[in-house]
């Protein structure tokens, strides 16, 4: 382009200031497209539907795949899909036209659903495989995979870890099946950057490593947090006062998905292909402190009684067996599983100087007090736990007395763990 005659150049500064300005105003107004197409898998949920409105307010068209409605009114420019991620034809159908996918739809992180492995791993790790062979069919060149950092925690410590520093667990030493199954999913995914697509060019792909998921919409941790408060099982402390973990804004987890769909473009040569990014709000919280505005709305008293972790898993390890034992007549939901004892008692905090520096990822401040008001107006009607709570307390003394006297190994196990548990103290 030629360049403007030199008498123009003078009077026009001031109007390509103010015009420069302006369209900082706009763009900062209105999210950046980064899709023509996007389909997210398990859009249904809280994450995935935010992301859906979010992508479609900047002018994405957006397919919201999930086996579920969404609680929440659909959007203009978001399309409803019914359908499960282990169905190639569906999904296939589902994906003309897109230019990336969100893989976010997973099975078992929480409640009763940790314990059913075999749904888990046909989910997680099947659907997984689908999701990759369609981007390749569909000559489809970007996709995000929602991840977890349990793909690297077990159990262990884990202080200011990074993704180079933290390798991934070992799959065989995993305590539950939902971890195991994200890890091999996301080792997929990331082995799968760079292939072939179908009509020519390659697929880039990359994982977000997501801790807990907090908002005010939030449908998982929160009101299972509530239910085990009003239980009483938050009465009881479990864990040094000095453990820490992380957590993530929905907000802020849509924000690094929307940059690592960018960091998936030639415009961005490429980055974050076959990377993976450990998000979080850039904060290490004490789940006990930051719990309290929940406590206090619901007129809870703190947690004072400070019980062994040895004592709480091993109650876990119980209410596990317990639940298969009794499967084939009744479902019951454990209180609390060894994948939770983990989760609460253990210290594993992660850095996210990595997607700050590829990604440009820039965390938002966020309280949880914020999300606790907007929780406890849209709650359903309170219930008393007083009779479910004596009956747990009296199942688990009766089985755990019978274990001890008709099984030697449950005592010699006992007695291990107890010792293993003043060695720690010493």
């Amino acid at each position: 382009m030629e360049s403007p005659p030199a008498q123009e150049k003078k009077p026009l500064k001031p109007l390509k200031r103010d015009a420069k300005q302006a369209e900082q105003k706009t763009d900062a107004s209105k999210p950046k497209i980064v899709s023509l197409k996007t389909v997210i898998t398990g859009g249904a949920g809280h994450f995935g539907f935010t992301l859906g409105c979010t992508l479609a307010k900047a002018g994405t068209d957006v397919v919201i795949y999930d086996i579920q409605k969404p609680l929440w009114p659909i959007p203009k420019g978001v399309a409803l899909v019914q359908g499960d991620v282990r169905h190639y034809t569906d999904f296939y159908a589902a994906c003309e036209g897109a230019d990336c996918v969100v893989h976010a739809a997973a099975y078992g992180m929480s409640g009763v659903e940790q314990l059913h492995r075999r749904e888990i791993q046909s989910v997680n790790v099947r659907g997984t495989g689908i999701v990759i062979e369609v981007c390749r069919k569909r000559n489809i060149p970007r996709l995000i995979y929602t991840s977890t950092v349990n793909v690297v925690f077990a159990g262990q410590t884990i202080i200011d870890g990074d993704e180079e520093s933290v390798p991934y667990y070992p799959l065989d030493k995993h305590v539950n099946e939902y971890s195991r199954t994200k890890s091999i999913a996301e080792q997929m995914v990331l082995a799968a950057n760079g292939s072939s697509l179908a009509g020519g060019g390659k697929l880039y792909t990359c994982a977000l490593r997501a801790p807990g998921i907090y908002g005010p919409e939030e449908q998982r941790h929160m009101p299972r947090m509530a239910l085990n408060i009003e239980r009483g099982l938050f009465n009881f402390k479990v864990g040094s006062p000095n453990t820490f973990m992380n957590w993530a804004h929905v907000k802020n987890l849509v924000q690094a998905h929307v940059l690592a769909a960018e960091a998936l473009t030639p415009e961005k040569n490429y980055i974050a292909g076959g990377q993976a990014y450990f998000i979080n709000d850039g904060e290490k919280v004490n789940l006990y402190e930051w719990l309290s505005p929940l406590f206090e709305a619901l007129g809870a008293r703190k947690p004072w009684i400070h019980s062994p972790v040895f004592l709480v898993h091993l109650s876990a390890v119980f209410m596990e067996y317990l639940y298969l034992l009794l499967r084939p007549l009744v479902e019951i939901n454990p209180l609390v599983t060894r994948y939770e004892v983990h989760n609460i008692s253990c210290m594993h905090t992660f850095k996210i100087d990595k997607a700050r520096k590829q990604l440009g990822y820039a965390p938002k401040k966020y309280t949880f007090a914020s999300c606790v008001d907007h929780f406890m107006k849209t709650r359903p009607r309170r219930r008393n736990f007083f009779l479910l709570k004596l009956f747990f307390c009296l199942l688990l003394f009766v089985g755990m007395i019978v274990l001890c006297v008709k099984y030697r190994e449950t005592g010699d196990f006992l007695r291990e763990r107890w010792a293993r548990y003043q060695e720690l103290l010493q």
